[in-house]
């Protein structure tokens, strides 16, 4: 593995446990301290994630023209000065104005990682972006545990240690990310020919994204809806933030256990895309049935499995689709689709939980994931000699 990629793997673990102080208690925050009503607080959280949107797109395109060290040095610094703000006013409606800052500013980082992982190793495959998921997910389990504790405690101490990991992130970035910038991926003009090739990759990104707003739509309800749910049947914060923990230890203790699987499956994308749908479905069953921790771990575990399957496949698609100089971009796009689903997500489990109760949204995630199937088989019918 070079170099790069494993100061790109640091990063994104300290990033992530900062980050994860955060978003698994906003939900809680802002029905619970804030007394507004789910619905409010699931119209927060997708201003959040428009903002991320748009974010995304922002950090493909200045890692195509930029390079990503500058992508990168810009998205931490607009982190930092977001999440000061909030540390410092997290009222209401501060609260909203500061979370859709920091949604945009960490929209930015995420394409720039992802595009810089697959440059720096493309003969790795799947192994590049594995790499940065399991730190992502190592960075999950740390951080909600560690936020449960503090939260707790007293609930501003949060916004205290989400500033302190992006500080360190930052000088991360100053003092290592500079010295493997990936300026000599830039975006050269095309031919008419050339544009022309693009459009079946464009429309492939497209068709895929349909899977991957199902797939985030029904994921964010974990930090929306039933985060809420928990602490209704008298889970304490510290208990919700277990699950995450234990999302993020199994993540990385499954590895050995689906490496035969995987390497079976190294050219067979697909197969690893559907698995991976059909068992985050089954857990939101599981869900429907949940009455205590016991019973929540295991709907945990389930999705766990479906997420390990299905994740990592996608910034590696991108990267295979993306022309030369538009890595960027295309790592934009699909975290884009990711964020429109995490923003649409809260809203619309809001809703459905607030008229007609967890049991049918619990119910309507999992038809929706099975149906999110058909856009992973059919998303490459536009494309010619790709191994799918």
């Amino acid at each position: 593995m070079p170099k790069q990629v494993w100061f790109l793997i640091l990063g994104t673990f300290i990033n992530t446990v900062g980050n994860s102080f955060l978003w698994p208690l906003n939900s809680i925050y802002i029905h619970d301290h804030l007394g507004k009503s789910l619905t409010v607080a699931g119209v927060v959280l997708m201003l959040n994630s428009l903002a991320g949107v748009f974010g995304n797109l922002v950090g493909g395109f200045l890692f195509d023209k930029l390079g990503g060290y500058k992508a990168i040095l810009i998205g931490v610094v607009l982190n930092l000065c977001s999440i000061t703000l909030l540390t410092l006013w997290h009222d209401w409606p501060q609260y909203v104005i500061f979370l859709a800052m920091l949604g945009f500013s960490g929209g930015i980082v995420y394409p720039a990682i992802y595009a810089i992982a697959g440059s720096a190793w493309p003969e790795g495959g799947r192994k590049a972006f594995n790499s940065i998921f399991l730190a992502n997910n190592v960075g999950v389990a740390i951080g909600p545990a560690l936020a449960g504790i503090i939260a707790d405690f007293k609930f501003d101490y949060v916004f205290s240690a989400n500033l302190f990991f992006y500080a360190v992130f930052f000088v991360l970035v100053l003092t290592t990310y500079k010295r493997f910038d990936q300026r000599d991926v830039t975006t050269k003009s095309l031919g008419k020919d050339e544009q022309g090739r693009q459009k079946g990759p464009i429309l492939a990104i497209g068709i895929l994204s349909i899977s991957l707003v199902v797939c985030w739509l029904s994921y964010s309800q974990w930090s929306a809806t039933i985060s809420s749910y928990t602490q209704g049947l008298g889970m304490s914060l510290s208990e919700y933030s277990l699950l995450w923990t234990l999302n993020g230890f199994l993540i990385v203790a499954v590895q050995p256990i689906i490496r035969p699987l995987i390497k079976r499956w190294e050219n067979k994308i697909k197969h690893q895309l559907v698995l991976g749908l059909v068992l985050m479905s089954l857990s939101f069953i599981v869900v429907y049935f949940a009455g205590d921790f016991k019973m929540f771990a295991a709907a945990m575990i389930i999705l766990t499995f479906g997420e390990v399957f299905f994740t990592p496949v996608i910034p590696l698609i991108a990267n295979r689709l993306a022309p030369p100089g538009q890595q960027g971009f295309y790592q934009g796009l699909v975290n884009s689709a990711t964020t429109i689903g995490r923003m649409i997500g809260p809203v619309f489990g809001g809703f459905m939980v607030d008229v007609y109760g967890m049991q049918v949204l619990m119910i309507i995630l999992s038809i929706l994931l099975v149906f999110a199937i058909i856009p992973c088989l059919l998303y490459d019918r536009s494309l010619k000699n790709l191994e799918s």
